[in-house]
């Protein structure tokens, strides 16, 4: 995050590094550190650096500002690693807009942006980032179990990602999460030669018209109402495979067979509940609001393919430069806190010498 110390000394330099905020009339000294081949540092503030980039040369945005929280974060009682998430007045929708503005033009046409807030102060970076993208859903990622400490409030455990477009259908990939042993036990209770099988839909959804065709599997004739959701060819194809499952009850749907042997996961949903918060893991924090690499390497995953550059304004320990490294993509990391540069570049070290 784009922050400073709030001890000592460094408290001074944090307030008047403040003052850049919506005026870019402080100038921070820039130090630009090549991590790796692909993976670079820049230090300095993320609006000025942003305007470093060639337009629409970024595929992917990952931006975990600061939430307007009212608190100040250390990454422990005894550490000076920390930043202030204080704002006056509209100083943090100034900051915010800003910081879009600044985005925009860099975001590849097919491109997407991220933008990481918690639950409770969404309205105001929601309101921003859907005047600005055409293209705006929630992805909600369950940070954590529960909250037994909680006494008069329901528990937080929900931080909302915005995924942000300026078309319809931008580069996406296909990502599954984890098989549990809930859904390995409810969802593959089938079995042929070829083993334990689900059952998947072939029928449309009464609501919605498909393909409008009668099909005969098992001496039975299958017409539905609402039709199929794929062509008469690609049904036929399934069953020259033995990939169709023929229902025993009259009445019933004719289903494709989808092998536990062949199958990675579910499909990603927009409930992300399989990645927990560093603090539930075993991930180290290297800074006190850091997120989980997985959770970084899942979002680059959906929305970039090997070599596309991948941007990080407000890079704090530079999780999405790890994620984006061993993904096999390029990164580019800003952060306006001197501090941080050493935490980033202590981290590839660290991940150079074990390799």
């Amino acid at each position: 995050m784009c922050a400073e110390f709030r001890r000592g000394p460094l408290l001074r330099r944090f307030k008047k590094l403040r003052k850049v905020v919506g005026t870019n009339s402080i100038k921070l000294r820039m130090t630009s550190v090549q991590l790796t081949p692909d993976i670079r540092f820049e230090l300095g503030h993320c609006v000025q650096r942003l305007a470093t980039l060639a337009d629409e040369s970024v595929r992917a945005f990952y931006l975990d500002p600061p939430f307007d929280s009212d608190r100040i974060y250390t990454l422990s009682a005894t550490s000076a690693v920390g930043f202030s998430d204080k704002w006056k007045d509209d100083e943090y929708k100034e900051f915010i807009q800003s910081v879009i503005d600044a985005a925009y033009p860099k975001l590849a046409k097919d491109g997407t942006l991220f933008f990481h807030i918690s639950a409770e102060r969404m309205f105001i970076p929601e309101t921003i980032l859907r005047a600005k993208f055409k293209f705006v859903s929630p992805i909600f990622w369950k940070r954590c179990r529960s909250k037994n400490n909680v006494k008069n409030k329901l528990g937080s455990t929900i931080d909302i990602v915005f995924k942000c477009s300026k078309v319809a259908t931008p580069l996406f990939n296909v990502v599954f999460q984890d098989k549990d042993e809930k859904y390995l036990a409810n969802s593959f209770k089938n079995k042929d030669d070829r083993g334990n099988y689900a059952l998947g839909h072939l029928v449309t959804e009464s609501t919605k018209k498909g393909h409008m065709y009668g099909f005969t599997a098992g001496g039975k004739t299958f017409n539905p109402a609402a039709g199929w959701r794929i062509p008469k060819t690609e049904l036929e194809a399934l069953a020259a495979d033995n990939r169709l499952h023929v229902p025993k009850t009259a009445g019933a749907k004719l289903y494709k067979k989808i092998y536990l042997s062949e199958n990675p996961g579910k499909p990603c949903t927009d409930l992300w509940d399989d990645i927990h918060s560093i603090g539930q893991g075993k991930e180290e924090r290297k800074y006190p609001t850091a997120k989980p690499r997985k959770l970084l390497e899942r979002i680059i995953a959906i929305s970039t393919n090997p070599g596309d550059l991948v941007c990080d304004p407000m890079c704090g320990s530079g999780t999405t430069g790890a994620a984006a490294a061993a993904l096999g993509r390029r990164c580019v990391l800003f952060d306006c806190n001197p501090d941080v540069a050493e935490i980033v570049r202590g981290r590839f070290q660290v991940a150079a010498a074990t390799s």
